[in-house]
């Protein structure tokens, strides 16, 4: 039986309010957390994007649940030995309910430092060198790695987990799969896919935990939810490569006229009527997933969580 979590999307709230809903997801019983790790939010109507670290350090004092980054890019913008030295210490602060959640990572937010975006096989290159580098500082002794990417030096985290730390690796086709189930302890994708789960499963991956997630956004009125949808999050309808490409907020906010209301409330759960909410969550456990994430989009925070508390967490598998 699954897990049911809640995604945080540090993209829309500032960290106050991330730490807020975290607490509200706790009590209305949700068994784990994500978090997103960006730079920039998608556009300028989500309007936040503070430093994930911080935001957990936060966490681990509010609230007992499980946490995961979903996902953190460690090739470009930030160097693998500074991103492994943020993990461990997350780990110890949070008693060892860190999860890292790791991607091949989009231009919005990798681009910043004026460094070359790199097309995608090189990113999953620098992807599974970068987990090498992770794994080997996660053990608390001193590191130096000469790589065809990264060099680290006489590098040693003195502060550590008991526990290794589980690195879960982002997938969203066959190649980044593949590295999922080889170099992963886990595997995170955003849509109910059964062939992936199975590509992960078979290839390596066997029992690792599978996680996936998606957002809804609930309240009374669906026609304005399906519109705070659209002006909030059209971005997750765009389609082919433009989400790992595109390198600002304003160049996603210039294909919007290309998302429709309609497409949205064809594409994403909008309202407050419970059977919905859980045929999206039920379709990852058919799948074979092992954690499923939900994030609310929009203002209707405590409305969503006492929703979910009374009429959707009680149907769940």
């Amino acid at each position: 039986m699954p897990e049911y979590g809640y995604f945080l999307a540090c993209e829309e709230f500032a960290p106050a309010d991330l730490v807020e809903q975290a607490r509200m997801a706790e009590q209305a019983g949700f068994q784990a957390l994500w978090i997103s790790d960006h730079y920039h939010p998608w556009n300028g109507a989500q309007g936040q994007s503070p430093f994930v670290w911080s935001v957990i350090g936060a966490l681990s004092e509010a609230v007992s649940l499980p946490i995961e980054t979903a996902v953190t890019c460690p090739t470009v913008r930030m160097h693998p030995a500074v991103v492994a030295q943020a993990a461990a210490t997350a780990a110890v602060m949070t008693n060892g309910r860190f999860r890292l959640g790791v991607g091949s990572g989009e231009a919005l937010n990798e681009h910043i430092l004026g460094d070359a975006w790199p097309p995608a096989n090189v990113r999953l290159e620098m992807l599974e060198e970068a987990v090498q580098v992770m794994r080997r500082l996660f053990t608390g002794e001193e590191v130096s790695h000469y790589g065809a990417h990264y060099t680290v030096e006489n590098a040693r985290l003195y502060t550590v987990p008991d526990e290794p730390i589980p690195i879960d690796v982002s997938g969203f086709g066959p190649k980044a799969t593949s590295l999922a189930s080889r170099v992963g302890d886990g595997y995170i994708t955003m849509m109910p896919d059964e062939p992936m789960v199975e590509q992960f499963r078979k290839g390596g991956g066997g029992a690792g935990l599978v996680s996936g997630g998606t957002k809804v956004c609930y309240g009374a009125d669906r026609a304005e939810a399906v519109r705070t949808v659209r002006r909030l999050w059209s971005n997750q309808l765009l389609p082919g490569e433009m989400a790992q490409i595109l390198p600002t907020p304003s160049h996603f906010e210039q294909l919007d006229p290309l998302v429709s209301e309609e497409m949205v409330g064809e594409n994403t759960v909008c309202g407050d009527d419970p059977d919905e909410h859980l045929a999206a969550l039920t379709a990852f456990s058919d799948a074979g997933f092992d954690r499923v994430y939900v994030g609310q989009i929009g203002p209707e925070q405590r409305g969503f969580f006492d929703f979910y508390r009374t009429k959707v967490l009680p149907g769940l598998p």
